[in-house]
């Protein structure tokens, strides 16, 4: 009976991401669904080879896909500003780089049923190079992610999940941090300062979406 609910509940996470890439594709946006994390690093790892500069957005989504190795043995210069012992004038150099790599890689905080690519971000970086700079972005998207609903619904997510569970991923003093829940504070250390919703493929960008029926991420 566990075998026969958990195909039932593949099933049905299987269509709503198809939806999903329907929903991007008519939005013009290049949107694939892949049906296991394999396939989306395969896709990632073979449009890398056209690339040698190439910018990790601090994606749990993108770490949880296991490529870096693969890429380093290829030869390829890696801008991952997210690295341990890194000073603060080298995250700022990495992240200055990352605006204008060959291939930018990177996750969502959500994906809306309607087309919708919903982040917050602490500095805006990550935004920024999701929108314009990289010859190419490739945004990974598991199904966790999918919003049922309009980027008001994406929001919603961002602050019940992923905004409190990065927080205290990355070990900051919020009350999110702490409790789980979004107290929409001003501490210092807060995480969410800019908001993002692109709601179609930026004009010049080439902007992948790959849909994942798989958890990824926060």
């Amino acid at each position: 009976m566990l075998e026969r609910t958990k195909e039932l509940n593949n099933w049905l996470t299987s269509q709503k991401c198809q939806a999903l890439v329907a929903a991007l594709n008519d939005k013009h946006f290049t949107a694939v669904y892949c049906e296991t994390a394999q396939q989306a690093a395969d896709y990632i790892l073979q449009a890398a080879e056209q690339a040698q500069s190439i910018g990790f957005g601090g994606s749990l989504s993108v770490a949880d896909l296991q490529i870096t190795s693969a890429l380093i043995k290829a030869g390829k210069d890696l801008l991952n500003h997210g690295l341990p012992d890194l000073t603060p004038e080298q995250r700022w150099t990495i992240m200055q780089q990352q605006q204008t790599c060959d291939l930018f890689i990177v996750g969502t905080n959500a994906a809306t049923t309607d087309g919708c690519l919903v982040n917050i971000d602490g500095i805006g970086n990550r935004v920024s190079a999701m929108i314009y700079g990289p010859a190419q972005v490739i945004v990974v998207v598991g199904r966790n992610k999918i919003v049922e609903g309009d980027y008001i619904d994406g929001i919603q997510r961002i602050k019940a999940v992923a905004a409190p569970a990065n927080a205290h991923r990355l070990d900051r003093d919020t009350p999110c941090a702490e409790s789980g829940f979004c107290h929409d504070c001003d501490s210092p250390e807060r995480i969410c300062h800019v908001t993002t919703i692109i709601d179609s493929q930026p004009s010049g960008a080439d902007l992948h979406v790959l849909v994942v029926n798989e958890d990824m991420g926060l």
